[in-house]
């Protein structure tokens, strides 16, 4: 009876076993071509001996195995904040990247840089480079505060917009 137990128990366990089907994703695309990671409405923070530098927001986020690059799309939003922890700046974009070796962003599409004191920056196209925590870009940029509008090509600021440099500028500025 034991031996009849043990033959029923093995042949319900290998019944069980089926033979494991690898689903097709789509006809047509390859692997590769697809990403490896994905994730939606989700967030990235990016933090320094725990202090917070920044914060990523974004609705649609994917990375793909033989790249060192997170790609960010369906609107982005990087919140930065200074050496205490204080935010200070808000950027928004229609799509970026992140390299994952430098955590350099590269934000295109409609990209406005906000600071908490009123200065805008409105461009096509931003960089930050996190390890100088600076924000630059090669492209035409327009730049309102509460004291001047400016605007040119070529652009380079610390993330709070309190020290900026425009290449090639015109515009107007208050003068006291």
């Amino acid at each position: 009876m034991k031996q009849f137990c043990l033959a029923l128990f093995f042949l319900i366990v290998l019944s069980g076993c089926e033979e494991k089907v690898k689903p097709s994703v789509l006809s047509g695309v390859s692997g590769t071509q697809l990403p490896s990671q994905e994730s939606w409405n989700s967030k990235i923070t990016f933090s320094d001996s725990g202090i917070v530098k920044a914060i990523v927001h974004a609705g649609h986020i994917y990375a793909y195995d033989n790249s060192r690059v997170t790609h960010l799309d369906s609107g982005v939003v990087v919140d930065f904040f200074d050496e205490f922890g204080k935010h200070t700046t808000q950027l928004t974009s229609v799509r970026g990247a992140v390299d994952e070796g430098t955590n350099n962003l590269e934000a295109t599409g409609n990209v406005v840089v906000k600071s908490d004191s009123g200065t805008t920056v409105y461009t096509e196209k931003m960089f930050w480079t996190n390890q100088k925590q600076l924000i630059h870009s090669p492209e035409f940029v327009r730049i309102i505060s509460p004291k001047e509008q400016l605007q040119g090509t070529g652009f380079e600021s610390d993330h709070n917009l309190r020290n900026y440099r425009i290449f090639k500028v015109t515009g107007t500025a208050e003068s006291k």
